[in-house]
């Protein structure tokens, strides 16, 4: 009875390789012998045989319900992690005042800016409590700021900014999401002298606030205000002026340190409501156009760049698109 089912279960397989069935479907057919006889018979043809060791290669990737949603669930995973290291830069800034300056805010003044930024930026308690713990602990090594240089693809160059109290354990890190993506690390100022470090505000405003934030902002000296790029999605759908004019995205206003409070007090006079994490960024001087596939892999090196916990932000000059 046996013999008979699994010389049936060849004669299937046969028949499925021969109308050109996929190896998923033909797979299928040897799972069902697998159920009829333990051992797969020697009679199978060689190409049955062999889909038992078929895996299945994405040539793109897969699609998901709508475009529009993928790219909203794109959205909220990017937003997510920059909450994430935000919140992680915050506790190791936590930990480093208080090696300088002690854990007393009302003698600490870096310390207490920062407890504020905290307040501000809704860091969860229990990040700032475990912090504060961490810098007294016997042994907690001082954090240090790096800087890691790397050649990605089509031209395209990338600062790793890192603030780490194990440097051997960040360049590490580094080093390895860097071979594995296939680019390669640069010696240090391969790459820096393509940035320039600025002090950034972040505003979220409609278009039609925009005039009167350029206004205000190279009134008080700004150096220049950077609009976001365009949502492909929003170019292609036909919608009305009224959604463009109501939409609210992010502005950046570019000044120098020497005008940083100056351009902060500008916006609170004209109540413009700036948001509370402005810092400083790196800005390529001249960013550079690649094409789509560069452009991917360039993306997906930066964002398991930052996955890694040592790692607060990766800059490139990639024109964004």
């Amino acid at each position: 009875m046996a013999s008979s089912a699994r010389a049936f279960g060849a004669v299937l397989c046969r028949v499925s390789l021969s109308q050109g069935l996929s190896p998923l479907r033909s797979s299928l057919c040897l799972q069902g012998i697998g159920l009829l006889g333990s051992r797969l018979p020697s009679a199978l043809p060689k190409e049955a045989r062999n889909t038992q060791t078929v895996r299945k290669i994405w040539t793109s990737r897969p699609v998901c319900m709508g475009r529009r949603s993928c790219k909203i669930a794109g959205r909220k995973d990017a937003q997510n992690l920059k909450k994430m290291k935000r919140n992680s830069k915050i506790g190791k800034e936590i930990v480093a005042a208080i090696q300088r300056g002690g854990p007393n805010p009302n003698s600490n003044t870096v310390l207490a800016a920062i407890l504020d930024k905290a307040r501000e930026l809704d860091v969860p308690k229990e990040i700032v409590e475990r912090n504060i713990k961490k810098a007294t602990e016997k042994g907690q090594e001082a954090y240090i700021e790096k800087f890691y240089e790397v050649y990605g693809f089509g031209g395209v160059g990338m600062v790793v900014e890192v603030l780490t109290d194990k440097v051997t354990r960040s360049v590490a890190a580094v080093r390895g999401v860097v071979k594995d993506c296939g680019a390669k690390l640069a010696d240090p100022g391969s790459i820096l002298f393509k940035f320039r470090r600025v002090r950034v505000v972040n505003i979220k405003a409609n278009a039609a606030d925009k005039d009167q934030l350029l206004s205000i902002a190279l009134d008080a000296g700004a150096e220049d205000v950077i609009e976001p790029a365009e949502d492909e999605d929003d170019l292609e759908e036909d919608r009305p002026d009224r959604y463009f004019a109501k939409r609210r995205i992010y502005y950046k206003i570019v000044t120098s340190s020497e005008n940083y409070s100056t351009i902060l007090s500008k916006l609170r006079d004209d109540g413009v409501a700036f948001e509370p994490d402005n810092g400083f960024e790196l800005l390529p001087h001249n960013p550079i156009e690649v094409d789509d596939e560069a452009m991917e892999l360039n993306k997906d090196l930066m964002s398991k760049l930052l996955e890694l916990d040592d790692v607060d932000a990766v800059y490139s000059d990639q024109k964004d698109t």
